[in-house]
């Protein structure tokens, strides 16, 4: 699979994974995910859902795709230190007050679940690039 490929089924899984834990939470387990803040409750809905991990995807394909394009030396190992660094700021709107337990632990899941498919998947080299070239003529010597 090309590079590109790859990174488009990364990020495709990159949304489909938290929707299916927002899947199992809301639907199956009945479990409404909500955040209250003062005299707002803000539903938590698939739209929502997909919309923040499409946005996720495309950021960090986009800051992957900028930092190879500059020949950044060694932009996958930058660029995996910036998606962590992220995936752990992710998790400090967790630590509020205005949710429940089930609400924080399907939220968190849905975090890891972003980055789990994102960071190994926009990452991986192509095995075009790991593979060195065919000499299109003998070497000297031989």
């Amino acid at each position: 699979m090309s590079g590109r490929g790859r990174r488009l089924a990364a990020s495709g899984l990159a949304v489909l994974a938290p929707v299916m834990v927002w899947l199992v939470a809301d639907p199956v387990l009945g479990h409404r995910l909500r955040i209250t803040d003062g005299e707002q409750t803000l539903d938590i809905g698939v739209a929502p859902v997909v919309s923040v991990a499409l946005l996720a995807s495309l950021a960090g394909w986009g800051l992957l795709a900028t930092l190879e394009r500059f020949g950044v030396r060694r932009a996958r190992a930058v660029w995996t230190g910036v998606a962590v660094a992220v995936l752990a700021l992710s998790f400090l709107p967790l630590t509020g007050d205005g949710m429940d337990g089930g609400t924080r632990g399907a939220l968190a899941l849905m975090h890891l679940a972003v980055a789990a498919a994102l960071i190994p998947g926009l990452r991986a080299k192509d095995t075009a690039d790991a593979t060195p070239p065919v000499p299109s003529r003998p070497l000297a010597g031989s």
